[in-house]
């Protein structure tokens, strides 16, 4: 079991430029498909998807599709964490709350972080790993 941020989501669900990116969540889900994360991630690729559609990287028919995958690969999957244990980690270190629920996540359950975020892996070595590092070992 691994927690996994938006980003790993993102990365495994769009390829484009991305692929490099997109080939290496591919390794970690084979690796290890029991990804987990705060709820949040849906709020954060719903985002992103947003984007892509403003952008015209994608229809809303796509992103729609994409979303709905992203739903199935996380059932059962979703844990809440402590909001006291969040911004603790917060006042802690320079990361958002944000970043700080998938941190929290990570240490609550006492697995790795797997992430592409540099200030999370400068900042939460301990606990957060990436996604290189985590397909290499």
């Amino acid at each position: 079991m691994i927690v996994v941020d938006s980003n790993v989501i993102i990365y495994f669900l769009i390829s484009s430029d991305f692929s490099e990116l997109s080939r290496k969540t591919e390794q970690a889900f084979f690796k290890d498909p029991h990804w987990i994360a705060p709820p949040l991630w849906r709020s954060e690729v719903r985002n992103v998807l947003a984007y892509y559609i403003r952008k015209r990287f994608l229809t809303l028919e796509a992103a729609k599709r994409l979303m709905e995958k992203a739903s199935n690969l996380m059932i059962g999957s979703e844990h809440d964490v402590d909001s006291s244990h969040i911004l603790q980690l917060a006042a802690e270190s320079t990361c958002t709350a944000y970043d700080c629920e998938f941190v929290a996540l990570a240490k609550d359950l006492g697995v790795p972080l797997v992430t592409v975020d540099k200030k999370v892996l400068a900042q939460f070595s301990d606990v957060a790993i990436a996604l290189d590092k985590y397909v290499a070992v």
